[in-house]
This record gives C-alpha cells, sequence and structure tokens, in this order.
C-alpha cells in the first residue's frame, strides 16, 4: 500500500460559496464534474506522483460536521499564508499554526461549510 488515504470528500451544503472559499485560502483551480444531484470540484493532483487527492462534494444526505474525521490539506511551502486567509474568506481558525516538531507544523479551521479541516506543511 504506498498511503493509507486514497480519496477524501468534504461535504458542503453551498457548493459554490465552499468552491470559492477554498480557491481563496489555497489559490487552486477545482475541476467541477456534476450529475444527477452530485457536484464535486475536484482538488488539483499530481498523477505522476504517489498521494492521494479529493473533492469538495455537494449531494442529497451529506452534511459538514466538526465531528469525526479531520482532513489535513497541503499548506504548500508555509501554512501562514493560507491560514491567513481563513477568516477573511468566511472560516474561522481553531487551532493556530502549531509546530508538530520535526514532522512541521499543523492548523486546523472551520470552512464556511462546518467542516473541521487542517492545513500541514513544514514550515
Amino acid at each position: 500500500m504506498a498511503n493509507a488515504i486514497n480519496w477524501f470528500e468534504i461535504p458542503a451544503s453551498d457548493f459554490s460559496r465552499a468552491k470559492n472559499f477554498y480557491q481563496d485560502i489555497l489559490g487552486v483551480e477545482f475541476h467541477i464534474f456534476s450529475s444527477e444531484g452530485t457536484e464535486m470540484a475536484f482538488f488539483p493532483e499530481d498523477r505522476e506522483q504517489y498521494g492521494s487527492c479529493g473533492a469538495l462534494i455537494y449531494e442529497k444526505g451529506r452534511k459538514p460536521s466538526q465531528e469525526g474525521t479531520v482532513v489535513y490539506l497541503n499548506a504548500g511551502d508555509d501554512l501562514s499564508e493560507p491560514l491567513s486567509k481563513v477568516e477573511d474568506a468566511g472560516g474561522k481558525v481553531i487551532l493556530p499554526r502549531t509546530s508538530i516538531g520535526e514532522n512541521g507544523y499543523i492548523a486546523h479551521f472551520i470552512d464556511t461549510e462546518g467542516n473541521r479541516v487542517a492545513l500541514h506543511s513544514m514550515k
């Protein structure tokens, strides 16, 4: 097994708002997919490297949550930059930039949909 995580989905109650939030804080462009009541915005991925990828998803029966599994998004070189955009984009920082020793830094936030999500970087 190359990685324990293969795919993740972050639920959205307002698909457009969620997409705009993540575009604002991460500076990414999404590939959009829609089919029969499901809308997905795929995070960028590099198919040449091993890793995982995921999407924002709007689908009947899916509900954002602050409890349960926490997804850590790659914040690039330094998570301070995307983290500084969270509150202006409508989210709330709940764990500021925190050292995890030789494994870098993490931070947690609540997105515009009510999901608890995290960022990770080495600086």
